[in-house]
């Protein structure tokens, strides 16, 4: 193992892990960076402080790269033989603070012991830039785990970007991003981050970066920017609002107010999706199959709802996600969550118009996860579908009520003989795809996918080209062409179909066009 040196620069990456890019709804096209100060440094066996007055500390674990050789307009190609070593750090942060940065991160990431380090940093020499794993623990409970081949921006590339600025000196820190998982730790929480090389030689490890979470005394001046928290800070901080809500309950966390106003604020979240009719339309007119193929392109390979079919052949469903999640059953859970108003009828009886509500059963077939009362109850509510990995009771009377059900098919058995419903609106898994509440979910007789809000735009517009194109080549078979050099298109084939869609949509009427022959056509003659 190498000691670790205190740096002279420490630099961070914003975004850098799909999984977390996911959850903040946007995926950078270029990394982005900011600094933070010597004097945040810590050690494994420290502690963090709280400020007085603020609620919203989160831990981030990260890996940490360690600059050797100094780094000064290298290419991505030669950037990672420029780091001499790889260690764990935990990007500590006051998201009460942030506001007041404006985006700099200076007060909200450079507090004192907000980056600690360590313990150990493993030299990378016949280790690749793709073999390394951050996992990080809060109170002995795993919270975060991802490895560096998953990376929007490769290690090299991080080195090679920074040094078209500034020189990396030997010893300097590149904090290279968090992934999915980071919260809120409060005063007394333990915070753990270990970074290691399970399938290299020895399997090597940094150790454990433990840091242990204090509550400050001393009150911020009036001669500054004071704290201030939103609602929306609190469920970024948390994670989401199904998390702040069990933080919330738990005694962890304070409750959502109204929410406050972004105005001159310049970090201010960008707008929430929205599924707008046009683009519910384009994804009803694409064919799964062909999303499926845009989404591989984007490296979205898992996101199959596995197992399911239509109840009713031909039926199609677009919408976003609400979700429900039973866990196995057991007698004394049953008893405590399976009666009354539980989650299953809670989330029927949520579920908005327009939305599909995805049901994780675990696969387990063997019982009825939704009947004909429930199912009649999401389409009074204007329900664009059920998803469910288990089965269907009543399923006929449900193929009946006319919403689009894709299950694994019918079971009688009620919901206690294998499921006791457990909450809503989290983060579940349905047939080993993960679905989070406000995706975007598209079934049709090939199955059921889902999409993540942030390339649906790009994704549905993509498909809905590689349609028209598909189409224009099954209309050249139907003539009786080969398919030889046709499917897919040769260059010849490529300009001849680019040739005719031009010309097509040259031609074609605008709205005004067929407003005004309407018109006439109305006129008295």
């Amino acid at each position: 193992m190498t000691a670790i040196a205190k740096p002279g620069k420490i630099i961070a990456v914003h975004l850098n892990y799909p999984s977390r890019a996911a959850q903040r709804g946007r995926t950078p096209g270029q990394p982005s960076y900011f600094l933070k100060p010597q004097s945040s440094l810590g050690e494994s066996g420290g502690t963090v402080e709280r400020p007085a007055g603020t609620e919203l500390l989160a831990f981030e674990g990260e890996i940490a790269l360690v600059i050797g050789e100094p780094a000064r307009h290298v290419s991505p190609a030669a950037g990672w033989s420029h780091v001499a070593a790889v260690t764990a750090a935990n990007d500590f942060g006051l998201y009460d603070l942030r506001a007041a940065d404006k985006g700099s991160n200076v007060r909200s990431k450079g507090g004192d012991g907000f980056t600690p380090l360590g313990p150990d940093a493993i030299p990378v020499d016949g280790i690749g830039p793709g073999d390394w794993r951050v996992r990080t623990w809060v109170n002995g409970a795993l919270v975060q785990q991802d490895t560096s081949d998953t990376l929007l921006f490769d290690f090299g590339r991080l080195v090679a970007d920074l040094s078209q600025h500034f020189t990396l000196e030997t010893g300097d820190v590149i904090l290279t991003g968090t992934p999915a998982g980071s919260s809120v730790v409060v005063p007394g929480d333990v915070v753990e981050v270990e970074v290691d090389a399970p399938g290299a030689p020895g399997a090597p490890t940094t150790g454990r970066l433990v840091t242990t979470v204090t509550q400050g005394e001393v009150a911020f001046g009036d001669f500054g920017s004071k704290p201030a928290v939103d609602d929306l800070q609190r469920v970024e901080a948390w994670g989401s609002e199904a998390e702040h809500a069990a933080a919330v309950a738990a005694g962890r966390a304070t409750p959502l107010t109204s929410p406050a106003p972004d105005e001159g604020r310049s970090d201010a979240a960008e707008p929430p999706f929205e599924l707008t009719d046009e683009l519910r339309a384009q994804l009803s007119s694409a064919a799964v199959a062909t999303l499926s193929v845009s989404l591989r392109k984007r490296g979205y390979h898992d996101i199959f709802i596995e197992g399911v079919f239509a109840n009713h052949p031909g039926d199609r469903i677009v919408g976003r996600a609400r979700t429900l999640r039973f866990i196995p059953a057991r007698p004394d859970l049953f008893a405590s969550h399976g009666g009354g108003y539980n989650a299953q009828k809670r989330a029927f009886d949520s579920v908005g118009a327009g939305e599909v509500l995805v049901v994780d059963a675990r696969g387990e077939r063997g019982t009825g996860t939704v009947g004909d009362v429930l199912a009649l109850r999401a389409k009074v509510r204007g329900a664009a579908g059920i998803v469910t990995d288990g089965g269907v009771r009543d399923f006929d009377a449900v193929a009946e009520i006319g919403i689009p059900v894709f299950s694994q098919g019918p079971h009688a058995s009620v919901l206690g003989r294998r499921h006791v419903p457990w909450e809503t609106d989290v983060t579940i898994a349905c047939g080993g795809a993960a679905v989070q509440p406000g995706d975007v979910i598209v079934g049709d007789g090939d199955g059921v996918i889902v999409i993540p809000p942030h390339l649906v735009a790009e994704v549905a517009a993509e498909a809905a080209e590689q349609d028209a194109a598909d189409a224009w080549v099954a209309g050249r078979v139907a003539e009786g062409e080969p398919v030889d050099g046709l499917f897919p298109m040769n260059r010849e084939w490529r300009e001849r179909y680019e040739r005719e869609r031009d010309a097509a949509a040259s031609v074609a009427p605008t709205d005004a066009d067929t407003a005004a022959r309407a018109a006439a056509a109305e006129e008295p003659r």
